[in-house]
């Protein structure tokens, strides 16, 4: 049997992995009787560990909140996974010495083992560019800004905040009043799902007026006060929060935003590029029209030069001329 300390640490550990336990179940597992189990229990709730209990015939125990963060007792492989985690962790900032500090203080404890399996996977593999599809550095987004987003997602409390867009002539309004210009800021939305892709975070947020769902980038928020109001969550179409943004960002998610014409069936476009790269729009039988964007214009004129097909491009004018730009640069190249 094990010593009091010691079962103390393994009731603890088992409270962790589920939500609850009956009595019963945890003396099962210790091999202990269950006043055995109801002492522990005391003296965990004396160490200060708020263990809640239900009685009667579907009693149980579950550890609750308390005003102090418990010590976590992990597996090896769980303790494995976080430190690789910690070490990992890329693309939100704010966070880099908090991570660094709990990276730090999870080795000092590691079992001799795990430490250096942990350190023979960090100085095994070797980390790429963040960036490999595109030149523009990647976006970083602050800790807090996130967790207030998902607090007003899981609040269904409305969110108000400064959106710094690139301006542009065809964007359509994204506050809640429909006549509202894109630009007239501050936004008013209905917070409904945060979606990470291609290192950025985005909101999928509804219009409270209007009733019209877009996509917000989170690096261009800047929260206001919070509102302290809440909505009545509504069903988004369709489901799929993730092929939302994919289509929603290759109209209104970029810095450079382009209609390219194909000189091909949409079929034919779609059956050539991924879903990410742009929106595909049916002209007639042997023509079609890319919508499509990136955060450079180097990054566009590649998505288009890898179509394997005709096309032309009139807009934005500053693509047109890197276009012209890197055409003579191709002509010289095989002179």
């Amino acid at each position: 049997m094990l010593d009091t300390s010691s079962r103390l640490l393994a009731l603890l550990a088992l409270m962790q992995s589920r939500p609850q336990w009956t009595g019963a179940q945890l003396a099962e597992r210790l091999a202990v009787s269950g006043r055995t189990i109801r002492n522990d229990i005391e003296r965990l709730r004396t160490l200060g560990y708020p263990v809640e209990a239900e009685r009667g015939p579907a009693g149980f125990y579950r550890l609750g909140a308390g005003a102090k963060l418990p010590p976590l007792l992990l597996d090896d492989e769980e303790a494995v996974a976080v430190a690789i985690g910690l070490r990992a962790g890329r693309g939100v900032t704010g966070i880099e010495e908090s991570a660094a500090r709990a990276l730090g203080k999870l080795e000092q404890v590691l079992p001799h083992r795990l430490r250096r399996q942990v350190s023979a996977l960090h100085q095994a593999v070797s980390e790429g560019p963040d960036n490999t599809g595109t030149n523009v550095v990647a976006p970083v987004v602050d800790a807090a800004v996130l967790s207030t987003i998902a607090a007003a997602v899981r609040d269904a409390e409305l969110l108000r905040f400064d959106y710094t867009a690139p301006a542009r002539e065809d964007d359509t309004p994204r506050r809640n009043d429909a006549s509202a210009p894109f630009g007239d800021w501050p936004v008013l939305v209905e917070p409904y799902r945060l979606v990470s892709w291609e290192r950025h975070w985005y909101l999928v947020a509804r219009g409270p007026e209007t009733g019209a769902w877009h996509t917000y980038r989170a690096d261009w928020i800047t929260l206001r006060m919070a509102t302290g109001r809440r909505f009545t969550p509504v069903e988004f179409p369709g489901g799929d929060y993730a092929s939302f943004v994919l289509r929603d960002v290759a109209t209104a998610g970029w810095q450079v935003h382009a209609r390219i014409t194909v000189r091909a069936p949409a079929e034919d476009v779609l059956a050539r590029i991924n879903p990410a790269v742009g929106v595909v729009e049916a002209v007639d039988e042997t023509t079609s029209v890319l919508v499509t964007g990136a955060d450079s214009l180097e990054m566009i004129a590649v998505y288009t030069g890898m179509l394997g097909l005709d096309f032309h491009v009139t807009e934005p004018p500053e693509l047109v001329e890197h276009l012209r730009t890197l055409g003579r640069r191709y002509a010289r190249a095989v002179e």
